[in-house]
C-alpha cells in the first residue's frame, strides 16, 4: 500500500525536494527523492525544458516502478538572448556551484542598465507512470535581475531575481509566497491532481 502511494521526485537536490513537498503537500501520496535509489544514474540533459523534464520522469518511473515527477527549469535573461535557459544548472561549466553561476551571470550583466535586465524563471514539470504515460505542465515567473545577491532563502538564482510586483528578491520571500508565485509552484500545482491519481492506482 505504501509503495503504491509513493511518488519519486527525479532529483538529488534537497532544496528542490523540500520546495516540491511544500507546493504539493503529501495528503494523497508521499514524495521521496533519488537518494532512496542511489543505483540510478540519470541520463544526459538536452536543450529543451519539456524534453528534459519528460526524460527524467519517464526514466525514473521505469527504473523504480513508481510514478515519478521531474522538472527542468531555468532563468531566461532578455539581455542575453534568453540565456542561460535550459542550461542554467550547468551555466559556466560543471565546476561551478550556485554562487559561482550567480557571479558569472552578474558579470555578464555588469554593463546592462536596470531597465534592460528583464528576465523570467521557467519550469516544465512532468509526471510519468511506470507504463510510460507522461503529462506535462509549464509555469513562468517574470521579473528582473538585481545587481547583487539579496536574501538567504531559496537556491540557485533566487538571490538575484526580483519577481514582478515585488521589491525584494526571490530569496527574501517567505516559502509560502515563493511557492505561490514561482515558476515551479505554478507548474507543479497544475499537475497536482494528476499526481494524486497516478499514486492511487
Amino acid at each position: 500500500m505504501i509503495a503504491a502511494r509513493e511518488v519519486v521526485v527525479a532529483t538529488g537536490n534537497p532544496g528542490k525536494l523540500v520546495e516540491i513537498r511544500e507546493i504539493l503537500g503529501e495528503g494523497a501520496f508521499t514524495l521521496c527523492s533519488l537518494d532512496r535509489f542511489p543505483e540510478i544514474r540519470m541520463p544526459e540533459e538536452g536543450d529543451d525544458y519539456t524534453e528534459n523534464a519528460a526524460l527524467k520522469a519517464r526514466f525514473v518511473a521505469k527504473a523504480t516502478g513508481r510514478p515519478a515527477v521531474g522538472d527542468d527549469s531555468g532563468i531566461e535573461v532578455d539581455a542575453l538572448g534568453g540565456r542561460p535557459g535550459p542550461h542554467s544548472a550547468r551555466y559556466g561549466g560543471e565546476g561551478l556551484d550556485d554562487a559561482g553561476r550567480v557571479a558569472k551571470l552578474l558579470g555578464e550583466l555588469r554593463d546592462v542598465a536596470p531597465a534592460a535586465r528583464g528576465a523570467r524563471f521557467v519550469c516544465v514539470a512532468a509526471l510519468a507512470t511506470p507504463d510510460g504515460e507522461v503529462e506535462v505542465a509549464r509555469g513562468e515567473c517574470p521579473g528582473v535581475i538585481l545587481s547583487a545577491p539579496r536574501g538567504a532563502s531559496g537556491f540557485g538564482y533566487d538571490p538575484v531575481f526580483q519577481p514582478e510586483g515585488f521589491d525584494v528578491s526571490m530569496a527574501e520571500l517567505s516559502a509560502e509566497t515563493k511557492n505561490r508565485i514561482s515558476h515551479r509552484g505554478r507548474a507543479f500545482v497544475a499537475l497536482r491532481d494528476a499526481i494524486a491519481r497516478a499514486a492511487a492506482r
